[in-house]
């Protein structure tokens, strides 16, 4: 029924499309709104560009983040833009200042509207000078509608009326948010192909009270205190080997149907960093970008890093494609084997690797010393939304990784 939808849409994208003059979508700065739960609206901004050759760039902004888009394909008054790595893509009609349509995720079945103005700068629009400035860290208790409550450590800045900054949780970070403090409200979102956030609180000086939505398929309440001293538990302590284990073990294929193990002569005498994943997955981006930087910045030929893909996509084929799509984009030159494709549940994900005590979050990272032993696990991953985690975490596995290769 999906791939039907999805023919469908494309058909009447590209084929009910009027003879005319072509129209040219507006250069600059546009204002997009994805349509997520509550009937509530996510905003992001992004500047195309047109290219001598007649071609579409896009940057898409969340605070601190760019993010490049050269995936347009523009046919009379029909245009997609795929996000680059992840598979959402957006797709809709336009004239020269506007665009509506649908983001789309195929493999998750999820649909969003979508709409773009054209020379809006505002991400939010104010309604008055803040009462409070929410700059700090905060003690932050999200509750699911379905599901258990879970713990997050807020940290933002605010200058004037813009406010950015990030939550962290046990197993992540919510990436680069963006927003404004108006009154006694804050607003703030953020949008890269896989995530569609909206936070939305009212506050006082010590207090935030509000809703995160994830697209339309989730909705949580958030309660925020201030507490400069609040620290998440330790992110090496959350997975560990089950009793009489000490080793990893696994065998999984690569692109070309090759199986590959730890046992395999290429990783003997060398540490092995092992990153669990999946291309769908953000946080996985953040550390993929890390550890292709890291390998490029030191290289040694005793060093391997391995990846274990757990993907959406429901044929292998499928899977595949999103793997070497990661590969091409990001400049991955270690192997990326696929673990598991049709679904991503954790616990189907654990009794692939039964050593493990759980599989508690997309990444875990699994450090491998030069006799084959389990060394460390760090659970999720904190990335460059984090500011000074981020830069303490790479400091820690660099000395890390170094105080194994002396062994």
């Amino acid at each position: 029924m999906k791939h039907i939808f999805f023919i469908f849409f494309l058909f009447t994208l590209f084929n009910s499309c009027k003879d005319s003059n072509a129209i040219v979508l507006a250069e600059g700065i546009w204002l997009a709104q994805l349509e997520v739960g509550d009937h509530q609206f996510l905003p992001f901004n992004f500047n195309l560009k047109n290219t001598a050759s007649g071609a579409n760039t896009i940057e898409l902004y969340n605070a601190d983040e760019t993010i490049f888009i050269d995936e347009i394909k523009v046919m009379k008054d029909s245009v997609v833009i795929r996000l680059p790595v992840f598979e959402g893509y957006l797709a809709g009609k336009f004239t020269d200042k506007e665009i509506k349509g649908k983001f789309i995720k195929e493999n998750e079945e999820r649909v969003l509207p979508f709409k773009a103005v054209h020379g809006i700068e505002e991400r939010f629009k104010s309604s008055g000078i803040p009462n409070t400035n929410i700059s700090g860290d905060w003690e932050v208790e999200f509750k699911p509608e379905n599901g258990e409550s879970y713990m997050a450590k807020g940290s933002f800045r605010q200058v004037d009326d813009k406010v950015s900054g990030t939550f962290r949780t046990a197993t992540g970070d919510y990436r680069f948010l963006e927003g404004i403090n108006s009154v006694d409200s804050v607003k703030f979102s953020t949008f890269d192909g896989a995530r569609a956030y909206l936070f939305k609180a009212k506050t006082t000086d010590s207090s935030m009270v509000g809703v995160f939505y994830s697209g339309k398929h989730s909705k949580e309440f958030f309660v925020a205190k201030r507490n400069e001293n609040y620290e998440l538990p330790n992110s090496e302590a959350l997975t560990y080997l089950k009793k009489g284990y000490d080793r990893l073990s696994f065998s999984f294929p690569d692109s070309e149907g090759n199986l590959v193990s730890l046992t395999d002569p290429v990783f003997k005498d060398k540490v092995v960093i092992v990153q669990i994943m999946g291309t769908w997955c953000p946080n996985c981006l953040d550390e993929t970008k890390f550890l292709v930087d890291y390998v490029e910045k030191h290289s040694n030929e005793k060093i391997a890093v391995i990846a274990l893909a757990f993907e959406y996509a429901k044929t292998k084929e499928a899977a595949y494609k999103s793997i070497n799509r990661l590969k091409d984009r990001i400049g991955v030159q270690y192997p990326i084997l696929l673990a598991q494709y049709g679904g991503i549940d954790k616990e189907m994900a654990q009794k692939k690797l039964p050593m493990l005590n759980h599989v508690l979050s997309f990444p875990t990272t699994i450090i491998i010393g030069k006799r084959g032993e389990v060394q460390k696990i760090y659970t999720g991953f904190n990335g460059p939304a984090t500011g000074s985690n981020y830069d303490s975490f790479k400091k820690d596995f660099h000395n890390f990784i170094l105080q194994l290769l002396e062994v």
